[in-house]
């Protein structure tokens, strides 16, 4: 299908996505010659309910059809991202089990999903309590990245899933990774708290981590037949422009009933465009460098 419409001149205009861009298909990306280091993203920000677990464990599913080796880690103490893979969460080694024994391997905390090449580090409501245990612990901003370390060489990728808070664990979070991917609902209330995480993301670029980069803004739950998440979307363009990342995510009941079964939509509608969309948004991360 031509990504084109003619104009009465006979020229052809390119057809806009929701963004008000150009729609791009972006390639199907080469197998990997080799496995690692991984690149570490963040799934960040501080409002509930705006995608960052349904993007996780999607993306991760599909950056995982095309070759690579995804690892991604529960950093909420409600254990979604663990339940929506499938996986233990609860008589198994999770997140807080590493962050507060330094002796204990990694690798052993690691569980297998159903999908091939996509593993997880499970967490639970246990990781609620971490903040207060490492509160007094000599660099407690950077102990995710060394229990990170010891199996980065074993990944293309490792997607952080966060709580929704801008607490010790998110700045651990954003201390660790590389990149930061910004899930954002396209509604008001949701646009007005980035301004807050970005300046968070700031903090920790010039105390902690210079290297950290903003991957991108990806808007989720999006319904183009409302006013106002189309208003919102042209908001978002115009305060944030090409960091906004052209792929956009839509409303869909697909989603948690892939939750219950517990597999990622690819799994559980392959067909779908839920599905789809998040292959999309792994090839255009993988475009813009951001994914290998």
């Amino acid at each position: 299908m031509s990504n084109s419409t003619e104009t009465l001149a006979g020229m052809e205009t390119p057809t806009l996505g929701p963004t008000g861009r150009p729609v791009r298909e972006f390639p199907v990306p080469e197998p990997l010659t080799s496995h690692g280091p991984a690149r570490i993203i963040t799934m960040c920000n501080q409002k509930g309910g705006v995608g960052k677990t349904t993007t996780s464990i999607n993306l991760g599913a599909s950056v995982a059809e095309y070759g690579r080796r995804v690892l991604a880690v529960d950093f909420d103490p409600q254990g979604a991202l663990s339940a929506g893979l499938g996986v233990d969460n609860h008589d198994s080694t999770t997140i807080y089990d590493l962050l507060l024994n330094p002796k204990l391997d990694p690798k052993d905390a690691i569980q297998q999903t159903s999908v091939e090449g996509l593993d997880v580090i499970p967490a639970n409501i246990d990781l609620s309590a971490a903040e207060v245990h490492l509160v007094n612990e000599v660099a407690r901003e950077q102990i995710l990245h060394r229990v990170l370390r010891r199996v980065v060489d074993d990944y293309d990728l490792i997607l952080i899933d966060c709580q929704p808070s801008l607490g010790l664990l998110t700045v651990n979070a954003l201390t660790a990774a590389h990149g930061v991917l910004i899930p954002l609902e396209s509604e008001f209330f949701a646009l007005r708290g980035v301004a807050l995480l970005k300046e968070t993301i700031e903090k920790v670029q010039d105390r902690l981590n210079p290297a950290l980069e903003l991957d991108g803004i990806l808007v989720t739950m999006f319904d183009s037949r409302t006013l106002h998440a189309r208003e919102v979307m042209d908001r978002v363009v115009q305060a944030f422009g090409d960091t906004v990342l052209e792929t956009v995510v839509r409303r869909t009941v697909k989603f948690p009933d892939a939750s219950v079964a517990g597999v990622p939509v690819t799994q559980f509608a392959p067909e779908h465009a839920a599905a789809e969309i998040h292959r999309q948004l792994a090839r255009e991360l993988i475009a813009r460098g951001a994914i290998a």
